[in-house]
């Protein structure tokens, strides 16, 4: 459940970067751009899971102390993964889409500067 949720909102915050990419050509304000444009879409979904697994966390009925562990992992992984998708994402298409070439509408290559 945590890599599902957390690779869905990777591909949102990295597909967003892309096209900030494409638009102005510079990678960490792309980067920091779909961070923070994307921060409520992937804070929602992320709280939504968080809230869901809250009762079975609990672990309160017959047999709940049982998936209570369960609840618990869920919850911690994916705090860390809602983490890691705003701050160690954009990082790294940052730093892998720093020195790479740039690319035009039309799809051809664009030399780079030296500036």
């Amino acid at each position: 459940m945590c890599m599902g949720i957390a690779t869905a909102n990777s591909i949102l915050v990295v597909s967003f970067a892309k096209e900030r990419l494409r638009e102005h050509g510079d990678s960490l304000r792309a980067a920091i751009e779909s961070g923070t444009t994307r921060f409520r879409a992937v804070v929602m979904t992320a709280l939504a899971m968080i809230i869901g697994m809250i009762p079975m966390a609990l672990g309160l009925g017959d047999g709940g102390e049982q998936n209570a562990p369960l609840g618990r992992a869920v919850i911690g992984g994916l705090l860390a993964a809602t983490v890691a998708t705003l701050v160690f994402v954009p990082a790294v298409f940052s730093m892998v889409h720093h020195h790479a070439p740039r690319v035009r509408e039309a799809g051809q290559l664009e030399p780079l500067t030296n500036s």
